[in-house]
């Protein structure tokens, strides 16, 4: 990494080398023959199992299942929990132990089931502070940040993650978004009542969101700007990059579309793995996080995530809370350059940007172990100054 620049109190920009450009997700072509599929009633397609390498039979029986709802992704999790402890990833391996861990399901008051989980310091440790994550789209808080979790709460902080409806183990439709507003209502709810819990109660309160999480996170943060202490933001998705997005008249039929035919997979998309993943090794561990959404994005979905990172981006400079963003510098799922274009317009003063030479999208999971050591680092060194 290079020399870091001076802003203003607080703000530290680590300045790499120029990145490449965000890659272009197949949200364009191919358009008209997904919608004549779907008029067909031939959207859904079969579900692709991960090729999960050196897996029994019984696990890849389990992995091929359909996971649209969440009995079944509950009881895939459930398969596959014993294995992970093995798996080879320094977030499984190197996790600390003695971490007081809590699992819990909570209907909301929208009649919605949310799975949530806590990871609190050592028994006889001090907590400083409660760090609420924001995962990823597709994703889920039950696998890799499993890790990342264990590492930050054996620091001293009360660490809370929940999946949103229709991911992971909350109920829902799986991958489906049919309001991000109102999935950002499902977190603030969430949230809420933890923050509520006399283990947390009265100390600060912090966000860490990752990918589209860092949409989800930022989107809280604008709801309540006065909640919160710090915002984190990992290879945040705030803004899409204008030579990939959609024309106007394009957004305005896909709109329409989305409307008749909220659920159907009409985004052909490559598979990101590779792109996400600087460890070749390590993207064949995530394979392994079964319950996670790797099929073809279903159109509300994508018109919704479309919406959010442009509402987003007339709102940023309403950023006001203390702020980290962290971002491989050659990302190609999220645009670095786009991370600097919210620090550069986020009123707040005390703000933080890093960007990792030659890291890509998963910086926390998928890079050599001391890549992935050092920006968790960076995350808690960031928490302690601000507590």
């Amino acid at each position: 990494m290079a020399a870091i620049l001076q802003p203003p109190r607080h703000a530290a920009v680590v300045a790499p080398r120029r990145a490449g450009r965000l890659a272009r997700p197949g949200c364009a072509g191919g358009r008209r023959a997904a919608v004549a599929v779907a008029a067909a009633g031939g959207a859904a397609r079969d579900r692709k199992p991960p090729r999960l390498e050196g897996a029994s039979e019984e696990l890849r029986a389990a992995a091929a299942q359909c996971l649209d709802w969440a009995p079944a992704r509950r009881r895939v999790r459930g398969a596959f929990a014993p294995v992970l402890p093995t798996l080879d990833h320094c977030l499984f391996k190197m996790a600390p132990k003695g971490i007081q861990m809590e699992e819990n399901f909570e209907t909301n008051s929208k009649g919605v089931e949310i799975f949530w989980k806590s990871w609190l310091p050592r028994e006889g440790t001090a907590t400083k502070a409660a760090l609420f994550f924001c995962h990823g789209y597709g994703d889920t808080c039950t696998f890799f940040f499993e890790g990342i979790a264990k590492k930050i709460a054996a620091a001293g902080y009360a660490v809370y993650a929940m999946d949103y409806p229709g991911f992971g183990l909350s109920y829902g439709l799986h991958g489906y978004i049919a309001s991000f507003d109102g999935m950002v209502e499902h977190v603030i709810e969430q949230y809420s009542r933890i923050k509520g819990r006399k283990e947390v109660r009265g100390l600060p309160h912090f966000l860490l969101g990752q990918s589209m999480g860092g949409a989800v996170a930022l989107k809280v943060h604008l709801k309540q700007p006065k909640e919160w202490d710090g915002v984190l933001l990992v290879a945040p998705m705030c803004k899409i990059s204008e030579d990939v997005t959609p024309p106007a008249p394009v957004l305005k039929a896909l709109s329409i579309l989305s409307c008749l035919l909220p659920e159907a997979k009409l985004f052909p998309q490559k598979d990101i793995g590779d792109l996400a993943f600087r460890d070749p090794s390590k993207r064949k561990v995530a394979e392994y996080n079964a319950i996670s959404y790797t099929q073809q994005m279903r159109l509300r979905t994508a018109v919704e995530l479309l919406k959010a990172t442009k509402d987003i981006e007339s709102q940023l400079e309403k950023i006001c809370s203390p702020l980290l963003i962290l971002h491989g510098a050659a990302d190609l799922v999220t645009d670095p350059h786009v991370s600097e274009f919210l620090y550069e317009k986020a009123s707040t003063k005390d703000k933080t940007l890093k960007l990792y030479e030659d890291g890509y999208h998963s910086i926390l999971e998928g890079e050599p172990d001391d890549r992935i050591s050092t920006a968790i680092n960076d995350i808690i060194s960031w928490l302690d100054s601000h507590c």
